[in-house]
């Protein structure tokens, strides 16, 4: 018994036609393609707002620590004073790692100034056995002659706060980005003229 070819060719473009105007799931093809780019633009905004927000807390929190320092009472609260700006980040990121640092100096025009030397082969940079003028009293040439901690009355403060926290998408490691993220911040004051500032002198040292 033959079988009729043109006959079944016509079924099978009929049913072609047919699968091609049909419009059934494609919907659920669609946003299949669009998901993985939508998630990753929802994501990596909510990210960059979370450092957004971290930051902008980090800076209210320092300024008010930093004017509080500036002050007399300062001199015996600064512990206090860091825990304070601890407890504001940690209310917003409450895994955080915070470090605090303070460096104090006579002037702002010392601020990340290296310690004099005298630069005995004159090629522009300290050498370990040329002499220098120590400034902060550990007898080692330093490229920040700041001492450390509060100062006293009338010096100038830099007080820096470093927080690292993990970031709430993990996907910036897919990314090769960092799983981290770590945000200093700095603010600089002078302290509150409460007394007579000490005179600074350095002294030489010749290794």
């Amino acid at each position: 018994m033959g079988v009729r070819l043109p006959h079944l060719a016509l079924r099978g473009r009929r049913r072609c036609r047919s699968l091609l105007r049909d419009r059934r799931g494609v919907s659920a093809v669609e946003f299949g393609l669009t998901a993985p780019i939508l998630f990753l633009v929802v994501f990596g905004s909510l990210q960059v707002a979370q450092g957004y927000y971290v930051r902008t807390v980090l800076t209210g929190s320092i300024n008010a620590a930093a004017r509080k320092s500036s002050l007399q009472s300062g001199q015996t609260s600064t512990t206090t004073l860091d825990s304070l700006v601890a407890q504001s980040i940690r209310y917003v990121m409450p895994t955080a790692n915070i470090t605090f640092t303070r460096k104090n100096y006579a002037q702002f025009t010392s601020v990340g100034m290296p310690e004099d030397f005298t630069d005995t082969n004159a090629n522009g940079r300290y050498d370990s056995t040329e002499c220098f003028v120590d400034m902060n009293g550990n007898r080692t040439w330093d490229s920040d002659m700041g001492q450390t901690g509060l100062g006293g009355a009338n010096d100038v403060v830099v007080y820096t706060v470093t927080v690292t926290y993990k970031q709430w998408f993990g996907f910036a490691k897919m990314f090769g980005l960092p799983e981290y993220q770590t945000v200093p911040q700095t603010t600089i004051l002078m302290n509150q003229p409460f007394a007579t500032q000490a005179t600074r002198t350095g002294t030489s040292v010749c290794p």
